[in-house]
């Protein structure tokens, strides 16, 4: 199984978004934070998270790239419970219990984004408003046949 993590190629990131992910850390799309927004929301470095932001799953800080990874089946239930928790202490949700089957899918849609993709391949989001709310299309570039350590970081981050 198949997830990303959050990458950095130089510091824009901590320019553009007014909370940056960590280098590592996993990674969601993230779209549900904007699932309300209207044209008015969308100024400053909101624009930017809204515009090409993938959500990290332990600072909820936003990065514009995130590299496919193998996921550990011991990590799956850990990021469903993260992001579970973020759901309760963020937006609401009246229990963790409540929150967790929502978390499951936003997990489960990026496994299902970043399936079939060789380790290191690169994701990119851009989102829009439409009449039928947010628009997410997604933007896959290859790995290169070159060493690929620079790009993905690989190993357990605590």
């Amino acid at each position: 199984m198949n997830l990303a993590r959050a990458i950095h190629f130089d510091e824009s990131d901590t320019l553009v978004f007014h909370n940056p992910a960590r280098t590592g850390e996993w990674a969601v799309s993230g779209g549900f934070e904007f699932s309300n927004w209207g044209q008015g929301d969308l100024t400053g470095k909101a624009r930017q998270a809204f515009a090409n932001g993938w959500l990290g799953l332990e600072t909820f800080g936003r990065v514009t790239f995130v590299a496919v990874t193998k996921l550990e089946e011991a990590e799956y239930d850990s990021l469903i419970d993260l992001l579970a928790q973020h759901f309760v202490d963020i937006y609401g949700a009246p229990s963790l219990e409540a929150a967790h089957p929502v978390a499951r899918d936003e997990v489960d849609h990026m496994i299902e984004l970043c399936e079939g993709h060789e380790p290191n391949t690169l994701l990119s989001v851009a989102r829009e408003l439409s009449e039928a709310g947010v628009a997410e299309a997604f933007r896959v570039i290859e790995a290169p046949d070159a060493e690929l350590d620079i790009l993905a970081v690989h190993g357990e981050w605590k």
